[in-house]
């Protein structure tokens, strides 16, 4: 039989061949698109919920325990070290499957996060767009989460917001220590300060900064940042004011403990609102099995000039204490069930509900409830 020999031109063919799949292979591996979100639905209730302070509620809970959202997030792998970022992401209401942002952008498509950066190894990362406000980094510091009954609770969702137009700077780890910086500039020509943004409200430039140290179980936070309004003033306790947060956690084998402590200060407050308020907590987590996890946290917050109109209503000062307690039972490493409960009692002046709402409501409301559902990551 006569032994036939591959021509010039089809080893060349396949060598191409070869080649190209090699070079498809490294790029797939120098980048790569992540789709991820979460899906939290459940039921809500509430004592004292009506507009006199009346009547119980019963209501579908979305957004209680947890965001609803989805998101899509790459890199690509520059050399050397440096890689290029992007993230895009949408917060949902998962009970009516409408958005449902973290101010008051809710029509926003990407109303949570949407920015593109660049990232180091040795000098860090830097991105532009819109992202979760800085002081959202008290997550680290809450016994819950940041649930809606949680350090957000008191303070009127002060700690709690977005912010867009952003230029944030987050450093490498330096021997535990880690520095974050984020700007969210105003936009409104002829000043520095204020400006309107494209939120959809009346806030002006945003700073921040956190610095974090982590080592062995312990972590130590300080976060410092300013909310202005329009005219770059500070005029709101609860919206638009000067921010500081301390605090810590630490865990040992099963059990982790926070504490915090947060001061809100509005120099430009009108004569008799509330001008500075102060927030502590304390709470711990604790891992009864792999699946099994209970909460348990108390907060308390005093602001002054506490007064009450003739119709009953505080005006937002005063002194307030919240309970909460939790449990978190694990399906799976995706799937969770969780229940949790809390009262809110208010002093003369303030009327803070049970979860993240007014500031303002009936003076001295007592009020009772929780939400339980499920929650489900992918």
């Amino acid at each position: 039989m006569k032994q036939v020999k591959p021509s010039f031109i089809g080893a060349k063919t396949l060598c191409a061949l070869a080649l190209m799949g090699a070079f498809s292979a490294q790029a797939q591996a120098q980048s790569s698109v992540t789709i991820y979100g979460r899906v939290v639905a459940g039921v809500d209730f509430q004592t004292n919920a009506g507009t006199n302070g009346q009547g119980s509620k019963w209501s579908a809970a979305n957004n209680q325990w947890g965001t609803s959202m989805i998101g899509f997030k790459g890199t690509e792998d520059l050399g050397g070290g440096n890689n290029a970022f992007f993230l895009i992401e949408s917060g949902f209401n998962s009970t009516k499957g409408a958005l449902n942002g973290t101010d008051t952008s809710n029509n926003a498509l990407f109303n949570r996060r949407s920015y593109v950066g660049l990232s180091s190894a040795t000098a860090g990362s830097i991105k532009f767009g819109k992202n979760l406000f800085i002081n959202n980094d008290i997550w680290y510091l809450d016994p819950t989460g940041q649930q809606a009954i949680g350090t957000v609770t008191l303070v009127n969702g002060r700690n709690w917001p977005g912010a867009s137009n952003i230029i944030e700077y987050n450093s490498p780890d330096m021997a535990g220590f880690t520095v974050n910086l984020q700007t969210s500039l105003g936009e409104k020509a002829g000043s520095f300060n204020g400006g309107v943004t494209n939120t959809g409200n009346s806030d002006g430039r945003k700073d921040g900064i956190s610095v974090a140290y982590q080592k062995n179980g312990l972590e130590l936070r300080a976060i410092y940042d300013v909310i202005r309004d329009s005219n770059g003033d500070y005029t709101n306790v609860w919206s638009h004011s000067k921010e500081l947060i301390l605090g810590g956690t630490y865990k040992i084998d099963k059990l982790k403990m926070f504490v915090g402590y947060e001061n809100l200060r509005a120099p430009n407050a009108a004569a008799g609102a509330p001008s500075r308020a102060n927030q502590y907590w304390i709470g711990a987590n604790y891992d009864v099995t792999s699946q099994l996890q209970l909460v348990a946290s108390w907060f308390h917050v005093n602001a002054n000039n506490a007064s009450v109109s003739s119709s009953g209503v505080g005006n937002g000062g005063g002194t307030a204490n919240l309970y909460m307690a939790g449990v978190n039972y694990f399906l799976s490493k995706r799937t969770l069930l969780y229940v949790d409960v809390g009262t809110v009692r208010n002093g003369t002046g303030a009327g803070h509900v049970l979860e993240n709402g007014a500031d303002n409501g009936v003076s001295g409301l007592k009020q009772t409830g929780g939400y339980f559902g499920i929650a489900h990551s992918f």
